[in-house]
């Protein structure tokens, strides 16, 4: 199939970039993109919750005071839970939320995603986007100039400027090919990616 391709002034073009249908016309499995976003968000979780047990307090490894003859309690350490400053009787571990995805998966749902991207006119194709200067502005004249407002950019490689101009900018982000992630995919209004982005995740996924 061929997408069309614009240019970063937004007007059409002629020029068009062909892709397989097996990367970009896929059926969209709706099963199988909940479950690789889901593990996606869940590998995201930091899960630090845990407090330390007696065996992770520091200190604690001489006897307080000796067993017999002082009047006191017998004590063998200070990280004892019944202490001041020891450990947790039952300490909170902390967890890993992280859900083990295939790669064959992951690149399914990526797939599909792209595809129901393409049947939903949601996937916008430049020739190439580039800015001379680093300035915030200048970059929103041309993403208005594209119609674009809520939007994720895909390109193969992020210069300097483009990557201080849009820094600031809410609802607008920028990756590359290899940081492509199926929740910035699923989550922007719409897709904007080079065409040498294109072919690089074709290739990647193919």
């Amino acid at each position: 199939m061929d997408l069309p391709v614009t240019t970063a002034t937004g007007k059409a073009s002629n020029q068009t970039v062909s892709v397989s249908d097996a990367t970009f016309a896929r059926e969209f499995n709706e099963a199988l993109v909940h479950q690789v976003v889901t593990a996606y968000l869940a590998g995201a979780r930091s899960g630090t919750r845990g407090t330390k047990s007696r065996s992770d307090v520091r200190g604690g490894g001489a006897k307080p005071w000796r067993q017999k003859g002082t009047g006191r309690a017998r004590a063998g350490t200070s990280n004892s839970p019944i202490w001041r400053g020891g450990g947790k009787a039952f300490a909170f571990s902390n967890q890993d939320h992280s859900q083990k995805v295939n790669k064959k998966m992951y690149r399914s749902a990526i797939k599909a995603i792209l595809s129901e991207l393409i049947r939903q006119q949601r996937l916008v194709v430049v020739d190439e986007l580039k800015i001379d200067t680093p300035k915030t502005k200048e970059f929103v004249q041309l993403l208005k100039n594209m119609g674009l407002d809520d939007v994720m950019i895909v390109v193969d490689d992020v210069n300097d400027n483009l990557a201080l101009a849009s820094r600031n900018l809410f609802k607008v982000g920028l990756c590359t090919t290899k940081q492509l992630d199926p929740v910035s995919l699923v989550g922007s209004d719409k897709v904007l990616m080079t065409v040498n982005a294109v072919n690089q995740i074709e290739e990647m996924l193919g």
